[in-house]
């Protein structure tokens, strides 16, 4: 057995360099979008206690470009040492940031333009090698990311906010509908999980090691809208066998009948999406459930939620060549043509699309559409080290936070691969999560016939 290779792309110097400069101004612009379709007044509120104000996010991008571009790469003084306790996130919750004396939109963009003026300087002047920051181009593809997750986390602002829709985006392209299998058999065996190879790969990833895992059934694609609405109406929200006491205590507690933002009117059920009030389209990946919910679901539907270890082999494990690729599809970057990523669409797929993005065991929408949820607690693999800071990885470790995987429509390329691990609480339901489901296999068992 192998382990995973890499892309020339992914390691020669000059072309991480081009990498990292794409990848910083594709964050940017995608910034500039996200803070610039509302009012000032818009960003500086606060749309749900969840979320920071969006003019939060906005400094704190540029703050945490400041200290690790700046400062920590160039060895460059602190422009704003003041401000570096406002824009800290373990020191103050969201729901408090409102208060705290935050720079005002005019000055946060003035602030994060200045910062990124100065690090495409340091980005251009800095050789890829000789720290553990600069080897391959770390901290700036590290920035990219960051700034790319907290562009999702705005996107969610967005999605919580009332009012006029202020996104737009093209539907993703119409597909033939799907016809194949419902489920995949994964076979049993070893493989390669995480990376000690991936440039950019952050602490949690690392490091490549083997896992022994049985064989599997997988569904080849998500859970849609309309299998999830079997369960409701089967009663999935008031009966308490299907669900974790937790799970069933939150169901109780916040009287749920429904995924996030759906409501019944008419005999129909509607969806509000960015501020536009829609029908629940059934043929969609089922959006906005918890980690209880798709358990719930799961064990309705006689089957369970993949372990984080399951869902990674069905994603990279290509058993003609025995290793594990980067992606589903192999070791080639994402095109619009293999994953619904980047904010391209403001909406999941129908399930059954992007034939170019199925794996080998022919598993398809592993990258891109929605976060899945996975069993599996966030725990460090063996052999980690926390890099750069513990506060990234290593003080969730152990809580009771859930591994997603995947990525969603919400997630750029540069934040998501095959290795890349999210995680969060798991009554969480406002975050772009869904989920599929899968089984053990016996030992003469063939995949269930017909469409997810």
């Amino acid at each position: 057995m192998t382990g995973s290779t890499t892309d020339p792309e992914t390691t020669d110097p000059e072309a991480l360099r081009e990498r990292a400069l794409a990848a910083l101004l594709a964050a940017r612009e995608r910034t500039t979008l996200l803070t610039s379709c509302v009012e000032d007044s818009e960003l500086a509120a606060q749309h749900s206690p969840l979320m920071s104000p969006l003019v939060w996010d906005l400094a704190h991008i540029g703050n945490q470009e400041e200290q690790w571009l700046l400062r920590a790469v160039a060895g460059r003084e602190a422009m704003r040492p003041e401000i570096d306790p406002l824009y800290d996130a373990f020191e103050h919750p969201r729901a408090e940031r409102p208060n705290l004396p935050l720079l005002a939109p005019a000055e946060a963009r003035g602030y994060a333009a200045e910062v990124r003026g100065r690090a495409l300087d340091v980005l251009e002047r800095t050789p890829f090698r000789g720290t553990p920051l600069t080897d391959a181009g770390f901290a700036f593809g590290m920035i990219a990311q960051h700034e790319q997750q907290h562009d999702e986390t705005m996107l969610i602002t967005h999605q919580l906010r009332s009012g006029q829709t202020a996104l737009t985006a093209p539907d993703p392209p119409a597909g033939e509908p799907f016809t194949g299998p419902s489920e995949v058999l994964v076979p049993g065996g070893p493989f390669t999980m995480g990376t000690s190879t991936e440039p950019w790969a952050l602490d949690n990833e690392r490091p490549a090691h083997h896992r022994l895992v049985p064989p599997f059934f997988i569904d080849t694609t998500p859970v849609t809208n309309g299998a999830y609405r079997r369960f409701i109406e089967d009663g999935g929200y008031e009966r308490t066998h299907w669900w974790d006491p937790a799970g069933w205590a939150m169901v109780r507690r916040h009287n749920l009948c429904a995924p996030l933002f759906w409501r019944r009117e008419g005999g129909q059920w509607l969806r509000r999406r960015f501020g536009t009030v829609e029908p629940v389209p059934d043929d969609e990946p089922v959006l906005h459930v918890s980690w209880y919910e798709a358990d719930a679901y799961a064990r309705w539907a006689g089957r369970r939620l993949p372990s984080e270890e399951e869902w990674e082999k069905a994603a990279r494990y290509d058993p003609v060549t025995d290793r594990s690729m980067r992606y589903p599809w192999g070791d080639s970057d994402p095109t619009p043509e293999r994953a619904n990523l980047g904010q391209r669409h403001l909406r999941p797929a129908p399930t059954g699309s992007y034939p170019a993005g199925e794996s080998p065991l022919g598993v398809r929408q592993l990258i891109g559409d929605v976060w899945e949820w996975t069993s599996g607690d966030f725990l460090p693999y063996p052999g980690f080290a926390a890099f750069p800071y513990r506060e990234y990885s290593d003080v969730f470790f152990g809580g009771d936070y859930k591994v997603l995987r995947g990525g969603a429509f919400s997630v750029d390329e540069v934040a998501c691969r095959g290795t890349f691990r999210n995680w969060d609480h798991p009554v969480r339901r406002q975050i772009f999560a869904g989920f599929r489901t899968a089984r053990d296999a016996g030992p003469t068992e063939s995949p269930a016939p017909g469409p997810a």
